[in-house]
């Protein structure tokens, strides 16, 4: 696999055994069906359990059954998943960084007993409710409304592109509660088989084909003070999951790139035109040259955000440049492996174009490209640009 500057050398042990679990599991149980399943518009459930066998959900949380990896090791995790698909990295990234992380972060004890281990091993299914059909990249501007009555709360409202909704289990939910004075936003663990909630999935989508999406309805949905997240108040509290769940696409996209030039490098060896291999035209190694070079880059920033993030120095301004970075990154060597593949590229046969289609929804999803550069442009200048 492409490591032009020999980044894996400084694994640990540990990183190293992480790396080749995912890979193993990546080549003999995503690999050999993730093309049927793209094509299907389905996406594999049987491998939640098996990703949670494995643990590689949330796997930097210490405590509750969870292993306590650093977050190199956790990087390394993400970019193997998505080098098969970024159907099966967004549900352990949405499972770990988005559902089990504010509960470990915000959650009360009891909580975080209750969810923490079943989800940990895949035995329930999470999701993370923010986006609504009206509200995509100003969050903040939110309808959904959470009002207290004498046993708890009653939500109404309606999220939309949701990863995981249809198979979840249970939904961390934020809204604006309106009993409160300014009605700040607060988090709610609703659990999807409570009386008003619906999880329908989206169908018809051309890009991340092989994941589960849906929306999240709640009609007059009841649930206890207890499901309250109750140390968290305000966007810092979905915001700062999305920080979490953008360091591992940083990373997994890196794996989803790497995965289509390892395709594009093999075609370009095998293919035979004009009476040999097309590797040996100058064009096509000026591509491979030109898809490792960025690669590399790539790697180099999410290697950078780990290094940050141990010490405590990450800011949420690294992340969208990292991930800004290597998804249009992502994005173009994606296209030129395809490319290269000339008219087989189109198959399912082929990664290539698969990844290509479904780098178009990373692109745009946990932050689009444009809303990450206003915020390096708000960093870099001290000027807002949204309003």
């Amino acid at each position: 696999m492409l490591d032009y500057l020999e980044l894996e050398a400084d694994l640990t042990p540990e990183e190293r055994m992480i790396r080749d679990e995912a890979r193993r599991f990546v080549e003999e149980e995503v690999e050999p069906d993730i093309g049927d399943h793209f094509e299907a518009g389905t996406f594999p459930e049987e491998l939640v359990p098996k990703m949670g066998e494995l643990g590689f959900y949330a796997p930097t949380i210490d405590g509750y059954g969870l292993p306590g990896v650093g977050e190199r090791a956790y990087g390394v995790l993400m970019q193997e998943l998505e080098a098969g698909d970024s159907g099966i990295r967004s549900m352990a990234s949405v499972q770990g960084a988005l559902v089990m992380y504010p509960i470990h972060a915000y959650g009360s004890e009891e909580q975080k007993e209750r969810w923490l281990p079943a989800l940990g091993r895949g035995e329930a299914v999470g999701c993370f409710g923010l986006t609504e059909p009206e509200h995509g990249s100003n969050p903040a501007g939110m309808e959904t409304r959470a009002e207290r009555d004498a046993d708890g709360y009653v939500l109404n409202g309606s999220k939309t592109w949701i990863t995981n909704s249809p198979i979840s289990d249970v939904a961390v939910v934020w809204a604006r509660d309106v009993s409160a004075e300014e009605s700040p936003v607060r988090g709610f663990l609703v659990e999807t088989d409570r009386d008003g909630v619906t999880t329908n999935p989206i169908h018809d989508k051309l890009s991340m084909r092989a994941s589960v999406t849906g929306e999240i309805g709640l009609n007059d949905v009841r649930v206890p003070e207890e499901n309250v997240l109750p140390n968290v108040e305000g966007m810092k509290g979905p915001l700062s999951c999305l920080t979490q769940a953008r360091f591992g696409i940083s990373w997994g996209i890196v794996g989803a790139a790497r995965d289509a030039f390892e395709a594009a490098r093999e075609y370009a060896k095998d293919r035979e035109q004009f009476g040999g291999p097309i590797a040996r035209f100058q064009i096509q190694q000026q591509n491979l040259a030109e898809m490792a070079t960025k690669i590399t880059n790539g790697q180099l920033m999410a290697y950078r955000l780990a290094e940050l993030k141990e010490c405590g120095e990450l800011r949420p301004q690294h992340v969208s440049m990292a991930k800004r970075h290597n998804v249009e990154m992502a994005r173009e060597v994606t296209r030129t492996a395809r490319e290269m593949l000339g008219g087989n590229g189109i198959t399912t046969d082929y990664s290539p174009m698969r990844h290509l289609a479904n780098v178009e929804t990373v692109y745009t999803y946990e932050g689009t490209h444009d809303i990450h550069t206003l915020v390096l442009g708000e960093d870099l200048t001290g000027i807002a640009a949204f309003e």
